[in-house]
């Protein structure tokens, strides 16, 4: 199935199943998104952020919350 195939059929759902579809998607994403995080935390690959934001604070360029 294409992903216009796909818009397709979404479009085509009734209320109840697109709030359904939408539920479950959110959450589908929601963990990939974290999958992907954990990922890159693991690789190393947000390192030069923590360490840039961490001098950031410690130098007082941040503003609370």
């Amino acid at each position: 199935m294409t992903l216009k195939e796909l818009e397709q059929k979404i479009a085509q759902l009734p209320p109840e199943e697109l709030a359904e579809f939408r539920k479950w998607f959110l959450h589908f994403d929601s963990d990939r998104w974290d999958e992907q995080i954990e990922k890159d935390a693991a690789s190393g690959k947000l390192d030069s952020l923590a360490h840039e934001a961490l001098r950031e604070f410690r130098s007082g360029q941040t503003n609370p919350l």
